[in-house]
């Protein structure tokens, strides 16, 4: 069976980052799904998924980081293009990549102890987002 679900949510961009964890684990329990996998998927160029410890430090540490080696004042070939200035935005998103697959065992996510699924918004403004959740089991 696979079943297709969506969360959507608003963001303000600027290295928002979001814990999705909880509502992919109730979207996977209401499957009714025991095992297989979920995959988890962003459709934009300029966010990312990937896990976390989501705690204060981290919440601080990783936008920090990226922008440390992609940072969003550097002028970018992007932005002559398209003058939105979200070229760093694209490069952030492309290095961690648009989506995650997690195994999903006796109907939960086998994540380790401190891993949450997060969702990164590198963008440079506030928009609609919407992530698609694919629950491939039985």
């Amino acid at each position: 069976m696979i079943k297709t679900e969506e969360i959507k949510f608003e963001s303000q961009g600027d290295g928002e980052i979001f814990d999705l964890t909880g509502q992919i684990a109730e979207k996977i329990k209401s499957s009714g799904l025991n095992s297989g996998t979920v995959t988890v998927f962003t459709p934009s160029a300029t966010s990312a998924i990937t896990t976390i410890e989501y705690e204060p430090g981290l919440l601080q540490d990783l936008p920090e980081f990226f922008q440390k080696i992609i940072p969003a004042e550097v002028s970018y070939k992007h932005d002559e293009t398209w003058h939105d200035g979200n070229g760093y935005a694209h490069l952030r998103a492309a290095l961690i990549g648009p989506d995650i697959t997690v195994p999903i065992v006796e109907g939960k996510m086998t994540l380790g102890t401190w891993q949450q699924i997060v969702f990164l918004d590198f963008d440079n403004r506030a928009r609609s987002r919407k992530v698609i959740v694919q629950i491939i089991g039985e």
